[in-house]
């Protein structure tokens, strides 16, 4: 017996595989799920979140729909996916908002925020949200690190109690499966995406046609995410270091960053929200439209409304500029261990596990060329 219907599909799709084994070359669910003859709850979300959801292994198949064993590989394990983050989720109190439209608490909580910083200024001295140049006129530094480093610890600690949750239940706790050497290669796929490729091809479509765009995309909002956590991370060097506070020119390392940064979460999520589209119907769970419409949303106004802000912050509109900002970013990182964001880190475990499974040379598991 398996904790919900979505697990009890997935133990007779896996059980099929693996007994077929002719997709065991298209990524890395197919050999993880070839050690096991039996398949736990951990072992299926541990197999749901290695599964990229590029769509080979439903193309390839000789039972997908209409065949009556009615095996969709992809779908099913989305569905798991979607329901091992919310029993994964810190604390158990905020996991009900996994069940709810997502967007509408990412939006309600930036504008809820914005509001806030508009009238903590409009209390301290209303001439501020007329005048450009100073953030810290609006909000002085020390109330600003309070309020944002509050969140982000809270984020933090609740993505490693999920993440706790999530590297027990699949069974690498009782291993040493994070290792130096596994980690590594765990990043190396991670940061070049290796099973979002189709074995190759690229993700199927509605047309079938593969591409390699989703990718592609994938890599911008990501390397974009990084490039401006690296900018915050280098004002904070400069301002509690060096002593040099912000604002910055726009030569400075924290403005190249962010501005590189910035145009990654532009192009990036209108990319992934054109792909999600595209993405062939019986491939995707769209139960989890809301959720994940509300990380790709939140990320596209992180960049846009810091890249506005940058160009206006000599204006008169930098304060309301700057409340929106901080109120995106406030919502995007109070909201990000309840939605679409743990993918990255469940699937980032999961392959952790999967090198130190494939040991003693996880890099020549699998290879797509």
């Amino acid at each position: 017996m398996h904790a919900n219907e979505e697990l009890e599909e997935a133990d007779r799709l896996m059980t099929i595989c693996n007994s077929c084994r002719y997709c065991e070359g298209l990524c890395a669910v197919f050999p993880a799920m070839e050690l096991r003859r039996s398949f736990a709850d951990g072992d299926l979300n541990y197999l749901a979140n290695l599964c990229h959801n590029c769509g080979a292994c439903h193309v390839d198949c000789q039972f997908s729909p209409p065949h009556e064993f009615n095996v969709n590989v992809p779908k099913t394990l989305a569905q798991v996916r979607a329901k091992s983050y919310r029993s994964y989720a810190w604390p158990r109190m905020f996991q009900p908002m996994f069940d709810r439209n997502g967007l509408a608490i990412a939006v309600v909580t930036a504008v809820s925020i914005a509001l806030f910083i508009l009238g903590f200024a409009l209390w301290h001295d209303p001439k501020v949200l007329w005048a450009g140049g100073d953030f810290y006129r609006l909000m002085p530094h020390k109330v600003m690190v309070a309020l944002f480093g509050g969140v982000s610890l809270f984020a933090l600690l609740a993505f490693v109690m999920g993440f706790r949750n999530f590297w027990k239940d699949i069974g690498a706790g009782e291993s040493s499966a994070g290792n130096g050497k596994t980690i590594w290669q765990a990043m190396r796929d991670a940061g070049s995406l290796r099973y979002l490729d189709g074995a190759g091809a690229g993700c199927f479509n509605e047309d079938e046609y593969p591409t390699d765009k989703r990718r592609f995309y994938h890599h911008l909002t990501f390397y974009g995410f990084m490039l401006c956590f690296a900018a915050t991370s280098v004002a904070t060097i400069y301002h509690y270091v060096f002593d040099w506070p912000a604002p910055y020119g726009w030569f400075s390392l924290p403005k190249l960053l962010g501005i590189s940064g910035g145009i990654g979460l532009l192009i990036g999520p209108i990319g992934l929200m054109r792909e999600k589209r595209r993405r062939n119907p019986e491939l995707v769970e769209k139960s989890q439209f809301g959720m994940e419409a509300a990380f790709i949303v939140m990320l596209f106004a992180t960049g846009l409304s810091g890249l506005l802000l940058m160009v206006l912050r000599e204006t008169p509109a930098m304060a309301i500029m700057l409340a929106v900002h901080l109120g995106t970013v406030f919502s995007l990182f109070l909201t990000m261990p309840y939605g679409k964001f743990v993918h990255g880190l469940y699937r980032f475990g999961a392959l952790v596990y999967y090198a130190s499974e494939r040991s003693p040379d996880p890099d020549m598991s699998y290879t797509s060329k």
